[in-house]
């Protein structure tokens, strides 16, 4: 039996065939639905988290029994990070992060935080001093 010879091609065959999927990933990143749901696991359960809650390691070295992407959440979240930074660094989706926080929240390895939020009206004084400024110009 001979080996497969490789076969040349001519310029007028054209570009390689590209892999199917969106125009710019990679095959395979981020695309694949039973790699998250491996990821996510098959209960689901989530924490009312939202895009900005700010999430803290309690302490930077994972548990033994934590799976690589809670050691890399607990590793990025030594300083304080958004649910979206999170979800954006590790290239998952913001429900499968929001899932993997919920078991880290459980066993108690971070610490979630709401974003501080200013008042929702300014004070008048503020705005006076505003307005009498702009009238001097």
């Amino acid at each position: 039996m001979t080996p497969p010879q490789r076969q040349r091609r001519s310029p007028q065959d054209g570009p390689p065939p590209q892999p199917a999927g969106p125009a710019g990933r990679k095959p395979g990143r981020g695309g694949n639905p039973e790699r998250l749901y491996v990821v996510a696991g098959p209960d689901g359960e989530r924490a009312d988290i939202d895009l900005v809650t700010l999430i803290v390691a309690r302490s930077p070295d994972p548990p033994p029994s934590a799976t690589p992407e809670q050691a890399a959440l607990l590793r990025l979240c030594v300083a304080p990070l958004s649910v979206a930074e999170l979800s954006a660094y590790l290239s998952l989706p913001f429900s499968v992060v929001t899932v993997l926080l919920t078991e880290l929240l459980t066993a108690e390895l971070v610490q979630a935080r709401l974003p501080v939020v200013r008042e929702a009206l300014p004070d008048r004084s503020l705005l006076e001093a505003v307005m009498h400024g702009l009238q001097r110009l």
